[in-house]
This record gives C-alpha cells, sequence and structure tokens, in this order.
C-alpha cells in the first residue's frame, strides 16, 4: 500500500469560539467564532459585519492557517466565521464532495444573522474549494450575504469530464479528479496518498485503498465508473438567482484557471452578476506561489512568519472591497472592474474590461523545420510521432497546484522524440500579451483516441523555458482525423528583447492529465492494456497548425 499521511482535526485556536450550527435537515456543522479584541482587551459582543469562510481542510489545521487569516481580519473590525463542511472534520455528516454546498451555506447565513454580534450584514473569503462554498452560498440568494471574494476556483470545481456521444471532442481529465474524492474527502479527515503512477491500474489502486480502510468513499462513488451528475445549484446555473458583488481573483499559473475564465465567460452572459463582476489577475500558482517572490519564500511549507508577512497582499484585496460592498464606504467606481498583472512586472494595472483595449491578434504558424513564424506556410505536410504509453511525455512539476514553487524550466521536455517542438525568432524588444491565446490544429491517429496537449513558452537566451499558456483536447474517432480549437487559456504576460516564444505539441502529460492508454480504453479503469499510436499534425497548407496570441504593446517577432 503507498505511504498515507493521516491529518485528524487540529485543536481549536485559542482565538475562537467553537460552535455548533445546525442545518435543515438536522446535521450540526462545526463553527468558529471570531470576534475583535476592543482596546480592553475583551472580545467585542456588540453587532457588526462578518466574513464567513466555509472548507473542507481543517478550519483549525495548518494547511490553510484560518486562525491566521481570522486574526488578520478581526483586528479591522471583523466577526469571522469559520466551519468545516459537512462530513469534514469535526462537522457532521457525510462527506459528500459539492452538493450539500448550497442549502448548507444558506443555512449558516440564517444562523450568522441571528446572533447578538451579528449586524445582518456577510461577506465570504476563501481560495479552491472554499472559493466554491461562496458560489454556492450566493446561489442560495440569501439577503445577508453582500459581497464574495472567490480566489482561485470555479462553479464546475472538480467536476468529471461528461462525455457528449455527438461531440468527437471533450476535455482530457486531470488525474487529480478522481484522486482528490480518495484524499481530501475520503471521510471526515484527510488521507493524502498517490497511487503508483508507474502502473497503470488507477482503479485496482484505489479500491485497494479503501478495502485497507474498511470503508469507502461516497464521492468517489458517485463518479467512478459511470459519472453521475448530482445537481450542485438548485436552479441549474449558479448565475441564476440573486447577484452580489465579487471580487473575483484568478492566477495566471492556477492549474484550475479554466475553470474560473469558464465563470467569467458565464457571468459576461447574466447582466445582473455582470454588473458588480471586479476581476483580479495576479501572478500565483493555485498555492498562491508567486512568480516574482524571493527564492527564501518559495517554499513549501511556510513558517507563521511568512504567513504573516504574506497576510497583506493576500487579504488586502478582499478588505478593500468589503470597505465598499459590505461597509459601504466609498463608491463601487474606486474599485476597478479589472486589476491585473502583466507577469514579470511589478505592480497592477486598473482596465475597464478584459482583455485590455487595444489588443491585437497576431497568428504565429508551425513550419516543417521547427519555426514558428509570421508566414503561413504555402506547401502543405504533416510530423508525426509515437505516443507510447509506456514512456511518456512527463508533467513539469511533481504538485500541479505547485507550479511556482517549482518553476520548472520545461525546455528538456522538448529534447523529447514525443515531443514537436516549433521556436519563433529573437524578440529585438520586449512585447506585452494580454488576452486570450488559441491554437488550431488539425491531428489524426492510428489509435481510436488521441489527446493533443499544446503548450506555450517562453524561450530565454540562457535555453531555459517557462510555460506562459497551455490547452489540451481530446479527439475520438481519431483514425478519421479531425480539425480542433485549442482554448490555451489566457495570458499577461512581458516577453522580453533577446527571448522567443516556443510550442511543444505531445499526447501526453503525465501524472497530471490521465494517459491514453491507446487502447481507446478509459485511463482510469481499463489502463492495463496499452498500445502505442502513431500521431501526426498537419503544418503548411490551408490547415497548417497556428497559435493565436494577443498583443498589447510592443512587435512580435
Amino acid at each position: 500500500m503507498p505511504q498515507t499521511l493521516h491529518l485528524a482535526p487540529a485543536p481549536v485556536s485559542p482565538l475562537a469560539r467553537e460552535e455548533r450550527v445546525r442545518t435543515r435537515d438536522g446535521v450540526h456543522l462545526a463553527t468558529d467564532v471570531y470576534l475583535p479584541v476592543a482596546a480592553s482587551g475583551v472580545r467585542d459582543e456588540s453587532p457588526g459585519d462578518t466574513i464567513l469562510i466555509r472548507l473542507p481542510y481543517d478550519k483549525s489545521g495548518a494547511y490553510t492557517f484560518i486562525p491566521l487569516v481570522a486574526e488578520y481580519f478581526a483586528a479591522r473590525g471583523y466577526r469571522v466565521v469559520a466551519q468545516d463542511v459537512r462530513g469534514k472534520f469535526r462537522s457532521e455528516g457525510e462527506a459528500l464532495l459539492f452538493v450539500h454546498e448550497v442549502r448548507d451555506g444558506e443555512d449558516t447565513l440564517d444562523w450568522i444573522v441571528a446572533q447578538p454580534w451579528s449586524n445582518g450584514r456577510v461577506a465570504m473569503w476563501g481560495d479552491s474549494y472554499y472559493g466554491y462554498t461562496q458560489w454556492a452560498a450566493a446561489a442560495s440568494g440569501h439577503p445577508a450575504l453582500r459581497a464574495i471574494a472567490p480566489r482561485v476556483t470555479g462553479t464546475a470545481l472538480g467536476e468529471p469530464v461528461h462525455r457528449d456521444p455527438a461531440d468527437r471532442t471533450r476535455r482530457v481529465e486531470m488525474g487529480i479528479t478522481n484522486m482528490y474524492p480518495l484524499t481530501h474527502f475520503f471521510g471526515s479527515d484527510t488521507y493524502l496518498w498517490e497511487p503508483d503512477w508507474t502502473r497503470r491500474d488507477f482503479a485496482a489502486q484505489a479500491e485497494a485503498f479503501m478495502a485497507a480502510r474498511g470503508r469507502r468513499s461516497v464521492s468517489y462513488d458517485q463518479w467512478v465508473p459511470h459519472p453521475v451528475t448530482l445537481r450542485r445549484f438548485p436552479q441549474g446555473s449558479p448565475f441564476a438567482g440573486r447577484s452580489v458583488p465579487v471580487l473575483h481573483t484568478i492566477g495566471w499559473w492556477d492549474n484550475c484557471a479554466p475553470l474560473s475564465w469558464a465563470d467569467v465567460a458565464e457571468i459576461a452572459r447574466h447582466p445582473h452578476w455582470d454588473a458588480h463582476h471586479h476581476l483580479r489577475i495576479e501572478s500565483i500558482d493555485h498555492e498562491n506561489h508567486a512568480l516574482l517572490e524571493p527564492a527564501e519564500d518559495r517554499v513549501e511549507d511556510r513558517s507563521e512568519a511568512q504567513v504573516r508577512e504574506a497576510l497583506p497582499a493576500y487579504l488586502d484585496p478582499a478588505l478593500e472591497f468589503f470597505e465598499v460592498f459590505v461597509r459601504g464606504n466609498g463608491r463601487p467606481a474606486d474599485i476597478p472592474r479589472v486589476a491585473w498583472n502583466l507577469a514579470g512586472t511589478e505592480g497592477f494595472r486598473a482596465e475597464a474590461a478584459w482583455p485590455p483595449a487595444g489588443v491585437r491578434v497576431e497568428t504565429r504558424f508551425a513550419t516543417a523545420d521547427g519555426g514558428l513564424v509570421a508566414e503561413r506556410p504555402v506547401e502543405a505536410g504533416e510530423l508525426s510521432w509515437v505516443h507510447d504509453p509506456e514512456d511518456l511525455v512527463p508533467s513539469s512539476v511533481p504538485d500541479a497546484f505547485s507550479y511556482l514553487l517549482h518553476l520548472p524550466d520545461e525546455a528538456p521536455i522538448g529534447d523529447r522524440d514525443d515531443v514537436l517542438v516549433f521556436t519563433s525568432p529573437e524578440q529585438p524588444h520586449d512585447v506585452d500579451l494580454a488576452g486570450p491565446v488559441a491554437a488550431r490544429v488539425r491531428v489524426r491517429s492510428t489509435g481510436p483516441v488521441m489527446d493533443c496537449f499544446v503548450r506555450l513558452l517562453d524561450l530565454a537566451p540562457d535555453g531555459s523555458a517557462l510555460r506562459i499558456a497551455r490547452g489540451q483536447l481530446q479527439l475520438r474517432d481519431a483514425a478519421e482525423g479531425g480539425a480542433l480549437e485549442i482554448d490555451l487559456g489566457q495570458v499577461g504576460y512581458r516577453l522580453r528583447a533577446g527571448h522567443r516564444l516556443r510550442a511543444h505539441v505531445s499526447s501526453s502529460d503525465y501524472p497530471e492529465f490521465l494517459p491514453q492508454p491507446g487502447t481507446g480504453g478509459d485511463p482510469w479503469t481499463e489502463g492495463d492494456a496499452v498500445e502505442a499510436n502513431t500521431q501526426h499534425l498537419a503544418v503548411g497548407g490551408p490547415e497548417a497548425f497556428a497559435i493565436e496570441i494577443p498583443v498589447l504593446a510592443g512587435e512580435l517577432a
């Protein structure tokens, strides 16, 4: 059996008092209340504004340092409520992903406004799953919720890829999708483990893990082997009902950023939400590591001193937002609709919308000899490579959630025979990129299913390469071939003089994404039988591989 780190509940913070919130079906949710401290040193029990945090990672644990966050908020006069979600750590109930969060969030808001220390105004804050719980509580339409500040998350967080029989393409499944219910939602505690990624029997390893512990994960069983869609939001769309002001933070290197950008696009279709949707885009990954952070801070386990030092940058944007939309101090116009960092530079820029005004799209085409050029090659051709399930293209970091912790050089990945590489001319001057990036490809395979990964990199003069955009798409009936438009996400990046753009094209990125076995079988449940496939990519001619790049300032070589 794999080595497992078992995390049980940490002691309740001495700064908090633990309460039990009763939900409508009788489940009690463990809830810590932090009150501001008056000048006399006594807890302030008078009515005031509240910040609610609902999370599955232990409200008292070291991983999310919620007691330090609560202390910071409370020092600014907020009452802070931190709650273990249903089925997690000290809360009762069954640990079932996502589906209870709307009603449990609504019931918790009901409880807060009934407390003597509440003035009836509540905001919510948090990352990842505790960003998702904000979207869920907002979907309840509760009138006490005045603003939310979700970070690095999405309303479809953790949802398995669903296959539309009428569509030959779909997203590529991330390895974390089926693992998360076996780690963070395997009962009340957390069990951190990984399968043996050198093997393909992932489902069998999951079964062995559960059998060794004598119980199953209800969250895992709702998806594997036959995904079942349990409704997360009572009205279907999270944006169907009453809207609230949102400070929506996305990281350029967050592996969950596609979920965030999908919500941005959906909100734009709902005017009552779009009217007070504020976007903040930072040069961070999912775990809040920053591109330009000092080397001494680029550590996996931050000390309390490092956490405290980081809290102002982490929390002050939400506090400024809440000051306007919860406390009514200042004008909504004082908060920019879009605040974003141009990666590789300091500070933030303010815009009226995203992408910024003045962006132009330039297309770069792949050539048969490995170039990335402005002119489409006239002569049509193909390049090929072998996708071997026994020798997969490795993911560039051991933990996709901490990309900037490792800050990997991805250039060596391009030395592999199963990765196609295309490189642009050297940049004579700096150029700023801002907006959506897309790749257009025509591919085919000798196998029934083909995954196509496209990575856009910044190639430095020393030969190292930093990934700045990426996307992947799966094609079924791949022997017939097909044209794909692959969303590479959004970019906000300064490409320096002397640098080049480089594109990598491959058929795997393992273990971040589940690998195709080459037989058409399900990668999770039927991965033992494998077969190598030859893949083909069109270069030149009307269906040439091309990347559309948004240029804000400067000239792209």
